[in-house]
């Protein structure tokens, strides 16, 4: 498949991205490389070729979920510029 430049605009479009005129010159050999390259990857045999979920065979280690209190209310507060005893002090962002 050969790309023209009316293909690269309409793929442009498509991506919403802009491109200049001079730009399409170089970009018409460029994605025609590509797709050739493509179109070489599907002339492959892959049906015995296991699916690839992951890059590397290594399994997350998990820790349990344990909630610990790390510091107090007290401390948590204590740079805060405005707050009551349990609470920050925020101005309102949210109208109606």
């Amino acid at each position: 498949m050969n790309l023209d430049s009316k293909t690269i605009y309409k793929i442009a479009d498509l991506a919403r991205i802009h491109i200049d005129d001079k730009e399409v010159d170089t970009l018409i050999p460029e994605m025609n490389k590509i797709l050739s390259f493509m179109e070489k990857l599907n002339e492959l045999d892959t049906r015995d070729v296991k699916p690839l979920v992951y890059m590397n065979e290594a399994t997350n280690v998990w820790r349990e979920d344990v909630v610990n209190q790390e510091i107090s209310t007290a401390d948590g507060l204590k740079n805060a510029a405005k707050h009551n005893e349990q609470f920050f002090m925020v101005p309102k962002i949210i109208e109606k």
